[in-house]
């Protein structure tokens, strides 16, 4: 049996280092190297609507903050910080402007519907996913969603790889037993690790793009 290999991270420095100096194109790499990360990161919490201009503003929040990161080697834990504070203020918005909407009458307080009816499995499947502990939700979401294998969400996010292991084996468990239970367990095939079909399978349910 043989183990991906961890990718590498060694030229986050000197990219880090370079965004400092105003170098666009060194940002530009930061972004291409973790824009799935940020992106299943924030799917994992909040409504998948919103989760592509989140992304946008997670790294336009991270480049004026570069010169905070002590550790430029540490530049994926230390987004994935910022993507998680972002998901969290996400909410503090949604309740203030709950607060000030509670006041208004009910047709001018209304948001429009959708034009596009969502996926009935794919939104089941997603619930399912973000009802788990968080720690299984965002792994599973950067594995399913992402396609990020074991070793890179553990480079990228600062975890080690035996986490990632354990998460992506107890996640899986319970998102199984959750789509029996829903009659959907034949969408996730019944295999101890994740598999390539299981990949493409989530991924087309839930409808996402990988990011670059």
């Amino acid at each position: 049996m043989t183990t991906a290999p961890a990718p590498d991270t060694t030229g986050d420095s000197s990219l880090v280092v370079a965004a400092r100096e105003g170098d666009r194109a060194a940002f530009g790499g930061l972004y291409a190297r973790y824009a799935r990360m940020v992106h299943g990161i924030l799917l994992a919490r909040v409504p998948a609507n919103d989760v592509d201009d989140l992304v946008q503003d997670v790294f336009l929040r991270a480049l004026p903050r570069l010169c905070d990161l002590r550790d430029a080697t540490r530049f994926g834990p230390w987004l994935a910080a910022i993507t998680r504070n972002r998901a969290n203020d996400y909410y503090r918005q949604m309740r203030a402007v709950a607060a000030v909407t509670e006041s208004l009458p009910e047709d001018e307080a209304e948001l429009p519907a959708s034009n596009t009816a969502p996926d009935s499995e794919a939104v089941m499947i997603l619930a399912f996913v973000r009802s788990l502990p968080d720690a299984y939700r965002e792994t599973l979401i950067l594995r399913l969603v992402e396609g990020m294998t074991g070793p890179e969400i553990a480079a990228r996010t600062g975890l080690t790889p035996g986490s990632v292991r354990v998460n992506l084996h107890r996640g899986m468990q319970q998102l199984r037993e959750k789509l029996s239970q829903a009659s959907l367990g034949g969408t996730i095939h019944n295999d101890s690790s994740v598999s390539r079909n299981s990949t493409a399978q989530t991924k087309t349910l839930l409808n996402r793009r990988n990011q670059p």
